[in-house]
């Protein structure tokens, strides 16, 4: 594989790595989707391919922290809904890896969260104002649609709702096997669909659990992940534990509005650093 091993790295070009491998176990259990940063910064210091390789068991290393932490709050009915929709995205992303560089992955990936952003903006902004109209006709709505941090939103029943998943699930599938940026995509979703917070972090910790373990595979088999780039995991895994416990102590210091906002905010400044490097 086309990348520096762990003999070749600088001491800053570690430092760099270890903090992106701290700021996976800080997205796992707190802000999913700023893990794009530390794709970013893998990206920059390796080649853009091969770095996904090294970055995806670090990833595994989180989502498992992940789960011990929320493993009581996934919606398994929306998880089951989208899997299907995942596989197909990743054997599509598969094919995509065959041929297309690493200006065309960037490229493709970084526009691709900047509209989601976008949309998912758009509708958040809907969703308040239709909020405040039933407010002003009929008082607050509160907690009518019966959401809580465990239940999972009543819409994905829906046809519509049906449509929305399989394109997301599609997508998120491409993406994480593509560039490891599935993480926004899911996120997006996770939002528009109407999760909360303890929610929203549990289904997406046994998601891309089960979505990174399941591409294991296609990595190897493309030369993603050899014995070199374990070497360099091996060395970096251990930074994604007090990113993790960093986490999972800022979560719930964090509000349901202020949380949303980061996990936009950090889709955005992905997408624009994957479209820009």
């Amino acid at each position: 594989m086309d990348m520096m091993t762990l003999w070749h790295l600088t001491g800053w070009e570690f430092a760099a790595l270890a903090f992106a491998a701290l700021l996976v176990g800080f997205s796992k259990t707190a802000v999913s989707g700023a893990n794009t940063v530390s794709l970013a910064i893998f990206a920059a210091v390796l080649p853009a391919r091969a770095s996904t390789g090294v970055l995806l068991p670090i990833l595994i290393a989180g989502d498992v922290l992940a789960v011990l932490t929320y493993r009581r709050h996934a919606h398994w009915p929306t998880l089951w809904r989208l899997f299907p929709a995942v596989a197909a995205g990743v054997v599509v992303g598969t094919f995509f890896l065959m041929w297309a560089d690493d200006e065309a992955v960037g490229t493709s990936i970084g526009a691709i969260l900047l509209l989601m952003a976008a949309v998912t903006v758009w509708r958040r902004r809907a969703a308040d104002r239709a909020a405040q109209a039933a407010v002003d006709a009929e008082g607050d709505p509160g907690e009518r649609s019966g959401r809580s941090g465990r239940s999972g939103p009543e819409e994905i029943t829906s046809r519509a709702g049906r449509i929305k998943a399989r394109s997301y699930g599609v997508l998120g599938g491409f993406t994480t096997m593509v560039a490891n940026a599935g993480g926004p995509v899911m996120s997006l979703y996770l939002l528009s669909a109407g999760f909360r917070k303890l929610g929203f972090l549990g289904t997406s910790a046994f998601f891309f659990l089960i979505v990174n373990t399941s591409k294991v595979p296609f990595s190897v088999g493309l030369g993603l992940i050899d014995a070199e780039s374990l070497l360099l995991d091996a060395a970096l895994v251990l930074f994604v534990v007090p990113g993790a416990l960093l986490g999972k102590w800022a979560v719930n210091r964090i509000n349901q509005r202020l949380f949303e906002r980061l996990v936009i905010a950090a889709t955005v400044v992905g997408g624009v650093q994957l479209l820009v490097r």
